[in-house]
């Protein structure tokens, strides 16, 4: 809202706000575990914490991890759990509408990793991430996708972990994700050989996961010399059957498995032929990117030329309004979904 409206003086507004009424232990979460209530929040000064500000959320990314916070158990990516009845939380971007935090002023544009997915909210200033400068010439969704979560994911796989060697043939899986399309780039821009949407983001080779018979055939197909690198955004299937064509000291990066976070452990898919990982001495290395923060601003240097340098293109999918969070989510894990999802809730 501009700055001097009317609103802008009002004490008190209606935010909506989504929380968690129940635990998804299995399957996409409905309305029956995630749902949107009005709630007050006082904007007048007095109400404000010290080093507290009073925001209005702009924008929320929507990501896979998400999906872990809210099964009830803990396993798999082993994030806490939201407690019922609480608003969930999500990297988001906000302007300041009070602040009673000097370091901050009305109209300042903040980033912050646990942004309530409501309207308005009051943060402690300690948890902001950033500000962002709207004169930079990089767009806010970028800041939640190749500057966000997703861009970091990719870069703490290809850069830190995968480090592939120019002329590696790397395979990223659900290259067409938030994760993977960055991912991919990253490591054409290190001289890779890379397979996954060569028509969108410039790689080598495609193919849709979704419409192959046989993954083993198709990796026999796209990689007749066999696999490097491997980031998976997958799991199940498609990482036992990379697993027949690794080379020998080939590194696979486990980021994310999004083919299993709907099922309880017991369902989720086996792999069978790990025995490949002994015979050709592969390292499988799982990461959480919390475990990398101190690297995060080398990324975010190296990130923000590649964007300014056009070395580095983002796919958007924009939904509008905080009602919409509920389909977002569930668009996360629809296989005709084709870049990084999130919510515009108000107009820059």
């Amino acid at each position: 809202m501009p700055m001097g409206s009317a609103e802008e003086k009002l004490e008190t507004v209606e935010s909506k706000e989504w929380y968690i009424s129940a635990y998804a232990s299995d399957g996409v979460p409905t309305s029956d575990h995630l749902k949107l209530r009005s709630a007050s929040v006082s904007l007048a000064v007095d109400s404000i914490p010290d080093h507290h500000v009073a925001v209005e959320t702009l924008w929320i990314s929507i990501d896979p991890y998400l999906r872990a916070t809210m099964t009830g158990t803990n396993d798999g990516l082993y994030f806490p759990q939201f407690n019922l009845n609480q608003v969930i939380l999500a990297f988001g971007i906000a302007r300041v509408i009070r602040s009673k935090d000097s370091k901050y002023s009305d109209g300042d544009i903040v980033l912050r990793a646990f942004l309530p997915v409501a309207e308005y909210s009051l943060l402690p200033c300690d948890l902001l991430t950033r500000k962002l400068d709207p004169a930079s010439g990089i767009p806010f969704p970028d800041y939640l996708s190749s500057l966000g979560i997703p861009g970091f994911a990719a870069w703490v796989g290809i850069e830190v972990l995968g480090q592939p060697k120019s002329g590696s043939n790397v395979f990223v899986s659900a290259a067409a994700g938030g994760v993977g399309m960055f991912a991919g780039q990253l490591a054409k821009l290190k001289g890779c050989k890379v397979k996954l949407l060569k028509e969108e983001f410039g790689y080598d080779d495609a193919f849709n996961y979704n419409s192959e018979m046989s993954f083993d055939a198709t990796l026999t197909k796209y990689f007749p010399n066999g696999i490097d690198v491997y980031l998976d955004n997958v799991g199940g299937k498609m990482l036992e059957a990379v697993l027949n064509h690794v080379n020998v000291h080939a590194r696979i990066i486990l980021c994310g498995m999004i083919s299993q976070y709907n099922k309880v452990w017991t369902e989720r898919d086996g792999v069978r032929n790990l025995l490949n990982m002994i015979g050709k001495e592969v390292k499988m290395e799982g990461f959480m990117i919390g475990s990398h923060m101190d690297r995060f601003a080398d990324f975010t240097v190296e990130m923000e030329s590649y964007i300014k340098e056009g070395k580095i293109r983002s796919k958007h999918v924009i939904y509008y309004g905080v009602e919409s969070f509920l389909e977002s989510l569930g668009s996360l894990f629809s296989s005709s979904n084709i870049g990084k999802v999130v919510i515009q809730v108000k107009a820059p």
